[in-house]
Order: C-alpha cells, then sequence, then structure tokens
C-alpha cells in the first residue's frame, strides 16, 4: 500500500536542498493524501516549456499535433515519460530531482494479474493553476 508521511518528506527535502543548491530553482515539497509526495517548481532559470515543445516538435509522432502546443502558465510532468519529452539541462535536473524522490520506492505491481503496489506516488508540476511558473534570469 502507498503510504508518505512527513518524516520521509524531511529527508527528500534535505537531500533535494543540496542536490539543487545553486541552481536557482525555488520549489516546494508536500504530502499528499499520506500516499503521494508533492513537488512543485515555482521559478528557476530553466525554461521547461520551451524545451518540452521543442522536444516534442522533433519527435515525428508528435509532427501533427502542433495546434495543441500552445504556452501554458503550468504544466505536470510524467515522472515515468520524461526523458523522451525533455533534454539538455531540464532533463538533467528533473532526473536529479525524480531520483532523489524514488530513493527508497519500490514498484511491485503486475498488471497481469491485476496488483498494484508501490511504496508512494510521485507527483511533480511546474507552477500551478493559480500560481504561474516563473522563468528567472541566471544569476552571474
Amino acid at each position: 500500500m502507498a503510504y508518505m508521511n512527513q518524516d520521509r518528506k524531511k529527508v527528500f527535502a534535505a537531500a533535494l536542498k543540496e542536490a539543487l543548491k545553486g541552481t536557482g530553482i525555488k520549489y516546494t515539497l508536500g504530502v499528499h493524501n499520506h500516499s503521494t509526495i508533492m513537488m512543485n517548481i515555482q521559478s528557476s532559470p530553466i525554461d521547461f516549456f520551451a524545451n518540452y515543445y521543442n522536444t516534442l516538435k522533433e519527435q515525428p509522432r508528435y509532427q501533427y499535433q502542433e495546434r495543441a502546443l500552445f504556452p501554458v502558465d503550468s504544466m505536470d510532468v510524467n515522472v515515468y515519460w520524461y526523458q523522451e519529452h525533455y533534454t539538455g539541462k531540464a532533463l538533467e535536473v528533473l532526473t536529479k530531482i525524480i531520483k532523489i524522490l524514488n530513493v527508497g520506492n519500490h514498484n511491485r505491481s503486475d498488471i497481469q494479474c491485476d496488483y498494484h503496489d508501490v511504496g508512494w506516488y510521485v507527483s511533480l508540476t511546474i507552477g500551478k493553476w493559480d500560481k504561474p511558473y516563473v522563468l528567472t534570469e541566471v544569476k552571474r
């Protein structure tokens, strides 16, 4: 059964603080329904949106979906397929974050027999619907 608590969140918070030191990324971390660790990236010098759209445009299977690619203020990151949706610095940062949020997690789910067992769920968002993502300048 998926379970997340404040003690684990504190461990993740310390690891994220160390890993993201000097990157200029501002974020919040929370626990939702005792089952999900939720991270929201509020601002950073990385343009996640442009990176996402440019990466999708380069993939042949998305060439007919350009009408669906429009600027937004927030987005959910698919923590299972993010490697196909981002490149460069954005991919490097997201990989670091997702690996930290999954330390100690397990997935013993078996779709063949409809058995679902994970340690906890991970939710990663960039901006929120009511508080848009802010692209900051790189500090020199």
